[in-house]
């Protein structure tokens, strides 16, 4: 049975804490997302951002591979309202890629059993989300 974490803001000594309770650390995407990923390399590719679509492949997986590993120890945010749209009581959590791009990934955090399981329910960046971050 899947119990969603309380979605309050807690102190990095309590989150250690919590993941010590777990003997596993899962972070999964819903397929919403893996499809924005997949897509975002023909995004990245046709509007010149790498000059070899191998490039934005590499980007992409990266980025893929940075939130499944580093997740579970990034600093958590409570999603504005405004997310809600995309699940409810998410936190949410940023990935600096470069000096102008920053990725926000929404998630929400589920205990089942002895695991804890991160579900990324969405992704976007600075450019197109920053104005309902910080309103």
């Amino acid at each position: 049975m899947k119990v969603p974490i309380e979605r309050a803001q807690k102190s990095s000594l309590l989150v250690s804490a919590e993941r010590r309770r777990f003997d596993e650390v899962k972070v999964l995407f819903l397929p919403e997302v893996e499809n924005y990923l997949y897509e975002l390399i023909e995004i990245l590719f046709r509007k010149e951002y790498f000059g070899f679509k191998e490039s934005a492949v590499k980007y992409v997986i990266d980025f893929e591979k940075d939130i499944t590993t580093n997740l579970p120890n990034k600093v958590r945010h409570p999603a504005p309202p405004y997310f809600d749209r995309y699940g409810k009581g998410m936190f949410y959590a940023s990935f600096r890629k470069n000096k102008t791009t920053q990725w926000y990934v929404f998630f929400n955090i589920y205990a089942e059993n002895v695991e804890m399981v991160y579900l990324v329910r969405y992704v976007s960046n600075n450019h197109a989300i920053a104005q309902f971050l910080f309103d």
